[in-house]
């Protein structure tokens, strides 16, 4: 079976001159003949630095694969803001998950069980809200806190001294993965502003919902916010 197979010829070539001085490099450019030998040899010139620039830039290409999906739009995200510093919003169901505590906070590291969480992220910051139901939520559902310690009180994640590193080309199913890793590997340490997302003490609701696996969380504990997912998407 015969195959397509796109061919490439030696258009150009460089050369770097250096010294044993301090000298600056001197770089000399040569086009290459048919036969891909290297001809008419002379001095860079700012015009061809500008074309060898352009061709080693590789942000544009960066940019244009920054949250770009890995194939069908995955069904859990709700809102794309495709841009340079773009953010996406998305929704993960009810699930058991292991949480990490900070010594300080007296309480060990163990699994609980989560309600359905929102999650909006940019490459640099983390919001997160909770939802009373299981389904995919709509413009009007209400947001509520989520159950978590270290967050402020619209929601953003203090993430502490952990290093957020979102690569600038990473798709949109390596965004979503980086920043939950990001979170759920992080240790929570204490409540901002003594900001307390739950009607009960969290502290208490942790150890009941670890000391039980069959447990469900008690989303009639979750405290309102004023958003929906409406106007958590767009920006507010």
């Amino acid at each position: 079976m015969a195959t397509n197979v796109q061919l490439y010829h030696p258009k150009a070539a460089l050369v770097v001159f250096t010294t044993s001085g301090h000298t600056a490099p001197y770089i000399e450019y040569y086009d290459m003949d048919e036969a891909g030998c290297p001809i008419n040899p002379h001095p860079l010139t700012v015009r061809e630095a500008q074309s060898l620039a352009k061709a080693l830039d590789t942000r544009e290409q960066a940019g244009k694969a920054f949250l770009r999906p890995e194939g069908i739009l995955p069904d859990n995200v709700l809102h794309l803001d495709p841009s340079d510093n773009g953010s996406v919003v998305w929704y993960t169901k009810p699930q058991r998950q292991t949480l990490y505590f900070a010594e300080s906070l007296g309480l060990e590291n163990g699994t609980v069980a989560l309600p359905a969480l929102v999650w909006k992220a940019n490459k640099k910051e983390l919001q997160i809200f909770a939802l009373k139901g299981r389904a995919k939520p709509k413009a009007e559902t209400p947001l509520y806190h989520a159950p978590f310690f270290n967050l402020y009180q619209k929601g953003y994640v203090c993430m502490g001294n952990v290093n957020v590193a979102i690569k600038s080309a990473a798709s949109l199913e390596e965004f979503i993965v980086a920043w939950q890793g990001y979170f759920f590997e992080s240790y929570f340490s204490h409540h901002i502003n003594d900001h307390n997302p739950v009607a009960v003490n969290l502290f208490s609701l942790y150890k009941e919902l670890m000391a039980d696996p069959e447990k469900k969380f008690p989303t009639d504990t979750l405290r309102p916010t004023q958003l929906t997912l409406k106007t958590c998407c767009n920006g507010n």
